[in-house]
Order: C-alpha cells, then structure tokens, then sequence
C-alpha cells in the first residue's frame, strides 16, 4: 500500500468516527430531538459578553437602580456603582445615565462620589425635583436622600444630597434627616409626591417591615405607621405608587425587594394593592403578588411615564439582573465590568378574578431598534424541530397550542450538537411555566437556583410565550405578562441555534416571528468612562 493511499484511508476512518460520535452526543438531550434539517441562515459571531440591548455599566460594578426621574426631556437614571471593583475595592457610589427612549444610555459619570465626607459609603435612596422649593435650596432643586452609615457607629442613616445644576453633581446637607432609631436594617429611602394629602412620604426597609413617614420640607420626618411583611425575608427598596386599574378604579400599590425562597416563593419584587390614607397602608391581601417569577430581578423600581400627563394609566419598571447568592460569577468581569439591568417594561393595573394584578410588557421603544425579521409562520411539533435561524439577541414570540402534549417550549442559545440550551417551556404535568437554565452555562455553580416555575393554569391548553434573549439574559412573559420570568444565562457566544420541542404529544407553533436587535450600545452606551 502507497503512502498517499494509506494517508486517504486514515482521513477516511477519521470522519467517519467524527461523525459517529456526534450524532451519539445528540441522544443525551433533554427536552430536544436532533435536527431534522441542515441551518441555513449564519450570524456573525460576537467575541464580547456585553449585552447588545440592556443597559450595562461601562465598566466595574453595579447593582441597585434608583428610581429613573424624568426632567428636561430626559430620563436621569443612577445606580450604584463601584469603581474599584476589580481592585477588590469596597463601597457604592451613584452614576449616573441618561435617555430619551429607555433603550440607549448615555453615561454622565458619577454624580454622588462616595467617601467624601465622614460618613461611609452611598447605598440606595431616591431622587426627586423639588419644583416649590419646600427644601429651600431653590425651585426645580434635584433632591437625593440615600442611606449612608454614619460617621460614629457605622449605623445606617438618611442624608439629604441636593444638586443645583440639574442632577449633574451633589452637594451634601451634612446632618441625618432621619436619623437611626435603634434599629439594624434602616435604609433604602423611597421618597414620593403624595398629591392626595399634598405632603412628602418616606418608606423605608426596616427589616421584615416597610416604615412610613411624612414631611413637608424633605429635612424633617415624622414616623406614621408600618406594614409588617411575612415569610419573605428582609425587604429592601420599597415602593409607593397609584395606578388605574382596567375597570376605572384607583389602587395604591406597596411593593419591595424581597426574598421568598425559604417559602417556596421567588426573590425578586413583591407588591400589594390595597389603601393608602397618608399615614398607613391597608392591603387588599395578606400576601404578595409577584412582579417577577425568575431568579434575576432584584432591586426593582418603578416610575412614571415623564411624557404622558396622566400618570396612573401605567408605569415603567427595570430590575438589576443578578442575585447575591451568586453576584460576581460572570463571564463579562474578564472583560472589564459586572452589572447588567432587565429591559424596561410597562405595567398595567388589571382586574382578574377579583384582584388586582399588575402585568408587564415590554416598552414598544425596543422595536425602534430591530435590525431583521424572521417570520417563520405556523410550525406543527411533534418531538422537535430546529429552525433555519440563529441569533443570540433577539425576540422571539410564538401561539403555542396542544391537546396531549406534556411539556411544549423552546431551547434557546443551542450548541450546534444540541448539548447545551436553555430551555423555556410549559409542563403541563405540573401545572407551570418554566425557564431553565441547567444545560448551558450559568452562575450558581451549586446548581441550586436553575429553573424558575409558576403557575400555569390546568386546563388550559394554550399559551403566548414573548421571549427576550441577550447575551447573558433571558426575560419571558407569559400570556398577558401577569407572569415574567428573568433569568441571568452564560451561553457560549456560538450557542445560537433554536429548536422548538414538544414531549408527549404533538404541538403547534403559530405566528412564530423573530425579530433581532443591532447593537444599541455601540453608539450611546456601555463604553464610556
């Protein structure tokens, strides 16, 4: 045998291995058969984890938003940040950004430096326009209060931080506006314009208790009651808001961060609806509702439509994406910066089953900023089909119906073996909906936090499921957006396929439409100094 025969025979026996050990590698997935079709359609491949349609901070860290405050015909946007995070330096301070439409961001720097004076470091508060000048620093005054500890104990404590050039910088009104009562959770100032008692209200995070107080100069404050919470942990950034609901009636709405996993419930918003007299909030319901079913959407706010007049038909909301049991697990510190926030989304007051509930969409801006469109139509089921397109941020919404099928979704961000995926689905098994995370990469390395569930009901035998997928996120509304589940995931950049599944029984796909998002942070956001 000649050496260039032997040579074509060793390549020969080579492939055919290859070819053998990958299609026994597809046998080992979960919820997917392997491709019935070759892809035809390629994306080019990002070197970079930085999400192409979130906000994300140029570079360090970030967590908790502060609520957005509309002015000048701009969204002003802070969040703490920690510029010597990658020294392994401690202590937040507030950056700020900016923006018309909610999508892009331009970063303003840091407007309340931490450490300057003898206190400790910025934690999270509020910000408010002082337009009748009841602080007497000025009409039109941009106003903090934010939670610092105290120069002599180290307690937590409420300072005044007011900016005279429009929310650019902060000076600092030394002495505690509300001082610690004795207490060891006392912080994250949520201040609010109570138009129905013409006064301002403080709540604050006291532990498994929300805190009320009043004021009429935002120097001075007066303890008016409290709202206890139960089995959901310590809460943090507490909230106050009115709202409309779908059948006329007004409702006030207490929600905060909260962590419910010791009973079974999910760690991110919590919110009630109920009565609020000025004093005391009275709520319709002993427990919380839920703005968010994921594992990732913490420190959540809400604020106000700044261009729409009426400002109880619906509100805005955005979360920090990550969890302090796994917080610094991220691919993108190797480049440079940890912090990543949901969309934003719109919330509606809706009447069901006689409660209120809120539910979410996400803002009709996002749409500005599609770069192509897949319309794939209806697609029957029955096992799995990969589709000819790939992405790795992108919506993509589908009417999935099904009579005897048991679970019915989509693996998302799949390797092109069909390995790794991230699977989003309902298991009509057990009554739920579902994202998980557990075959792709992702940041709890117990593998205790990898699938998010809620509800589903029983008899229902379809579902609209609108899907947002970025680099390192996924966020899921279910139906009318009563349910979301948000979800930090680390796909490896290449993981670009997408397979709809349906296990136990046929199932159709209709009106299945993707649209894919350019790069909005090339241009406005994520990069600056």
């Amino acid at each position: 045998m000649t050496k260039k025969v032997l040579i074509t025979l060793l390549i020969v026996v080579a492939i055919i291995a290859v070819v053998t050990i990958s299609i026994a590698n597809k046998g080992e997935k979960s919820h997917s058969k392997p491709a019935d079709h070759p892809k035809q359609f390629k994306e080019e491949i990002s070197s970079s984890f930085r999400p192409n349609y979130h906000f994300s901070t140029p570079k360090e860290w970030k967590n908790d938003p502060q609520k957005p405050i509309y002015f000048d015909g701009k969204y002003h946007y802070y969040y703490l940040y920690n510029g010597d995070y990658s020294k392994k330096g401690g202590g937040t301070e507030w950056r700020h950004a900016t923006s018309e439409d909610l999508v892009t961001w331009k970063d303003e720097g840091v407007a309340i430096p931490k450490f300057t004076n003898d206190n400790g470091d910025i934690w999270s508060g509020s910000v408010v326009e002082d337009k009748e000048n009841t602080a007497g620093f000025g009409k039109g005054t941009i106003i903090a209060l934010v939670t610092q500890p105290s120069a002599d104990s180290g307690k937590q404590e409420q300072y005044l931080w007011y900016s005279t050039d429009r929310g650019k910088t902060f000076k600092a009104y030394e002495k505690p506006v509300l001082p610690n009562p004795g207490v060891e959770d006392f912080r994250d100032p949520k201040v609010v314009w109570d138009d129905q008692h013409n006064k301002w209200v403080m709540l604050m995070s006291e532990g498994a208790k929300i805190g009320f107080y009043e004021s009429d100069n935002l120097k001075y404050w007066t303890y008016t009651g409290g709202f206890q919470t139960n089995d959901i942990g310590i809460t943090e950034c507490p909230d106050l808001f009115r709202m409309r609901g779908d059948d006329g009636t007004e409702k006030w709405v207490l929600g905060a961060s909260a962590n419910g996993k010791e009973s079974g419930q999910p760690n991110t918003y919590a919110y009630w609806t109920g009565d609020f007299d000025g004093k005391e909030f009275t709520p319709d319901n002993d427990d919380p509702k839920w703005l968010d079913h994921g594992l990732d959407w913490y420190g959540g706010v809400t604020f106000d439509d700044g261009e729409q007049d009426d400002k109880l038909e619906k509100r805005y909301a955005l979360a920090w994406m990550n969890n302090w049991d796994y917080p610094d697990n991220t691919p993108t510190v190797k480049e440079g910066f940890n912090g990543v926030d949901s969309i934003v989304r719109e919330l509606r007051l809706k009447k069901q089953d006689d409660q209120y509930v809120i539910t979410s969409s996400p803002i009709e801006k996002l749409q500005d900023f599609v770069s192509s469109k897949n319309d794939i139509g209806d697609v029957e089921v029955d096992g799995s089909k990969t589709l000819d397109v790939k992405g790795d941020s992108y919506q993509i919404q589908a009417d999935i119906s099904f009579e005897e099928a048991k679970n019915v979704g989509l693996c998302l961000r799949e390797s092109d073996d069909q390995k790794r995926h991230l699977d989003v689905g309902v298991s009509k098994e057990g009554n739920y909906s579902y994202v998980n995370r557990g075959q792709t990469d992702q940041p709890d390395d117990a593998k205790k936090y990898v699938e998010s569930q809620a509800p589903f009901p029983k008899d229902k035998k379809d579902v609209h499921l609108n899907i947002f997928v970025d680099k390192t996120s996924v966020e899921v509304f279910v139906d009318d957006g009563k349910i979301v589940h948000s979800q930090e995931v680390f796909p490896p950049l290449n993981d670009q396929n997408i397979t709809l599944f349906s296990d136990g029984g046929a199932a159709t796909f209709k009106n299945v439409t993707i649209h894919h998002f350019k790069n909005v942070n090339d241009e406005k956001t994520g990069k600056g100094e």
